[in-house]
């Protein structure tokens, strides 16, 4: 537990600046994962030859790798610092990315390829839940209460933008290089901007912390004896498992349905980006105002249907604005889920021994996500086995997968709606107040 003062002005100016460090770290940190994740990693598996079991395996595998997170968090209580133990899992769990930037070089049978990929990411991303835990704990200690929902809306913003310029160069750099050359260097560059990232880490502040006294046992079953806690996890099991069914697959649907090349993804993710850098705040403030759990249950809601909508239409009718809309509705629908589903964790935590909360939290919904994610590849081939062709449109085995995981994501408001959480609206209040604007809300647009 956290035990500084906040009236130190020496500790004030150290949160301070870290809060500004913090963001410049992120947007290291943000351009490795972009470069490692999403279309690059997804292009890059195609090109090895991978099925679509393989392309869920290393959707989904990431988040198993969470389930390591009560594991790293009972680990703390023998070190008086989480800043060192942060620093050495990002190193080892980002280093290894330079074995996929050599893969072409390591000797391996082509038909293996795909799958020594799905076990480094498994193997990588251990190394980085552990880390994302520790980090996690450690800046809900920084970051002001009263704070949270703008500071990490603003963040979130911020990282997103410069996420934006590495999607927008890598999709230019991988549609004019020949493969594998062009996804060797971009994952090179990948984790130079971690290196980078991490030597940020040791600039930052982190508040003198007491050991956790937390056995083994308790690091698991404490979190769980928290019944509000318990009632977030089960919305947020749910909610990850109803994501994952698709998740995987819209990529691959992009690049090989819709045929767009990568620098049309990495343009859709300009305009993501572009917009969350709006939506972030916005919906930051609103949480501030209103709780986490309203602007929860409208961006879920948005994610199940928005989205799914859009890329259906776009595919059925051949017209790729469909795929631009998306864009913005995927901004609107993450820039509330993001934010604000990380608040809503930390709110319903106890700040004592939080970094248990926060593992039990990485780890099922990691284990939930996985499963979603495995489920993904052998739902798609059963789904293409019911396409059919009708008033001169394809509905392919991808709609239907977006269907199912639409529809189960628009039903997450019923499990978010059981946890608890002071002063909150009613999510119909928010939407009721929010015809009149933003003073509607209660405070004026500054």
């Amino acid at each position: 537990m956290a035990t500084f003062s906040g009236d130190s002005q020496d500790s004030t100016k150290k949160i301070r600046d870290t809060l500004r460090l913090s963001i410049i770290e992120g947007g290291f940190a943000q351009a490795f994962i972009n470069w490692t994740t999403g279309s690059v990693l997804i292009g890059y598996m195609i090109f090895l030859g991978a099925s679509p079991t393989e392309l869920g395996l290393v959707a989904s595998v990431p988040l198993l790798a969470q389930s390591v997170s009560p594991f790293v968090a009972y680990l703390t209580r023998w070190f008086g610092s989480r800043k060192i133990p942060t620093a050495v899992l990002a190193t080892i769990g980002r280093g290894l990315w330079l074995l996929a930037a050599v893969l072409p070089q390591l000797g391996i049978p082509d038909a293996a390829r795909p799958a020594f990929m799905v076990a480094l990411v498994l193997v990588s991303s251990v190394f980085q839940a552990g880390a994302g835990t520790l980090w996690t704990a450690w800046m809900s200690d920084v970051v002001p209460f009263e704070r949270r929902g703008r500071y990490f809306g603003r963040r979130t913003g911020i990282v997103g933008a410069v996420g934006m310029l590495a999607n927008l160069a890598a999709g230019w750099f991988l549609d004019r290089v020949a493969a594998p050359l062009n996804f060797q260097i971009v994952l090179l560059v990948s984790v130079v901007c971690a290196g980078i990232a991490i030597y940020l880490y040791f600039l930052h502040y982190e508040p003198p912390i007491t050991k956790s006294t937390l056995t083994f046992s308790d690091t698991f079953r404490q979190p769980l004896k928290e019944p509000n806690f318990r009632r977030f996890l089960v919305f947020a099991v749910y909610w990850q498992f109803s994501v994952l069914i698709a998740a995987p697959f819209v990529f691959p649907y992009f690049l090989e349905a819709l045929q767009l090349s990568f620098t049309q993804i990495a343009i859709w993710s300009v305009i993501a980006s572009c917009t969350a850098l709006f939506t972030t705040i916005f919906w930051g403030r609103i949480a501030d105002r209103a709780g986490n759990k309203a602007v929860l249950a409208i961006g879920t809601f948005l994610a199940g249907f928005a989205l799914p909508v859009c890329w259906i239409l776009a595919g059925l009718t051949g017209n790729l604005t469909y795929i631009w809309v998306s864009a913005i509705f995927d901004a609107f629908a993450w820039g509330a889920i993001g934010p604000a589903i990380f608040n809503l964790m930390l709110v319903s935590a106890p700040q004592a021994n939080r970094v248990a909360f926060v593992a039990m939290y990485s780890l099922v919904t990691g284990v939930a996500g996985f499963l979603g994610g495995v489920l993904s590849g052998p739902l798609l081939i059963l789904f293409q086995q019911l396409e059919f062709r009708a008033f001169g449109v394809q509905w392919t085995g991808f709609h239907w997968l977006f269907v199912v995981s639409g529809v189960a994501r628009m039903q997450a408001w019923r499990f978010l709606r059981r946890v608890q959480e002071t002063n909150s609206w009613r999510t119909r209040d928010l939407l009721r107040k929010a015809r009149f604007g933003w003073r509607g809300i209660g405070f004026p647009w500054r």
